[in-house]
């Protein structure tokens, strides 16, 4: 019944602004259950295409003759420092920005722009950036930065709002994470960082005996000179060799 009535509104629909608010109810159901993932993938086939229907419809107002656009075109930015930035977007992906079964579908730097966008909605509860920041924070270039977005779109990892505005500058985009393995991982690395898990230090034991002459036998005790750099306090420590282990005594 809900998938019914939601292929009618999505066929229904005129505007950009009604395909997100449609598509967000879409992946709600099925996080509630009321779709399975056939039905949810289906519905989404059938979002991008009536969304792409709608855009092809959009006449743009008051451009001027031999001009795509009311806003000057974008300049092509280049990154200082190549090195800086390649160095960044491996340590960005090698950071854990999501589980290891979901990491595998990412290249190093689409992981890197995932990671800068699951920080935002770890911090906002969405991440509101635009693609040139995102992309700047990851250290790839603009275009990447737009596919590694689609890529989990497409994946259904996250949703992405569009915020058009006809006859002026568009709102940032809004990216959402609705990947359940996602959120989980996210909670749990935030946990972590608060000082709720992590390891514990660990200080090995030193095997390292020093002996004089030939080992005697087991069960025997022979005193053994003291470990030279290492002030024990107030007295003096002789260290012996018990049954394979060594002991400190006073």
């Amino acid at each position: 019944m809900f998938h019914a009535t939601m292929a009618a509104a999505i066929d229904g629909a005129r505007t950009l602004a009604q395909m997100d608010e449609l598509s967000r109810q879409v992946w709600q159901g099925h996080g509630g259950g009321a779709l399975d993932d056939v039905q949810a993938q289906a519905l989404a086939e059938r979002l991008h295409a009536r969304r792409s229907a709608i855009r092809e419809g959009i006449v743009p107002v008051g451009i001027p003759a031999g001009r795509v656009s009311l806003f000057p075109p974008r300049r092509s930015v280049a990154s200082p420092d190549k090195a800086a930035s390649r160095d960044r977007r491996r340590l960005l992906a090698c950071s854990g920005p999501m589980p290891p079964a979901l990491a595998a579908r990412f290249t190093t730097g689409q992981l890197a722009v995932l990671r800068i966008v699951a920080d935002e909605v770890a911090a906002k509860g969405v991440c509101g950036l635009c693609v040139d920041a995102i992309a700047a924070r990851a250290g790839v270039c603009r275009r990447l930065a737009q596919g590694a977005i689609r890529l989990a779109e497409g994946d259904g990892l996250l949703t992405v709002e569009e915020r058009r505005h006809e006859g002026r500058r568009s709102s940032t985009n809004l990216v959402r994470i609705i990947s359940r393995e996602w959120q989980a991982w996210m909670r749990r690395v935030g946990r972590a960082k608060a000082g709720g898990g992590g390891c514990k230090e660990i200080h090995p034991t030193d095997s390292r005996v020093l002996t004089s002459g030939k080992t005697e036998a087991s069960g025997t005790l022979r005193e053994l000179p003291a470990r030279q750099g290492r002030s024990h306090g107030s007295g003096s420590r002789g260290t012996f060799w018990v049954a394979g282990r060594t002991k400190a005594m006073r």
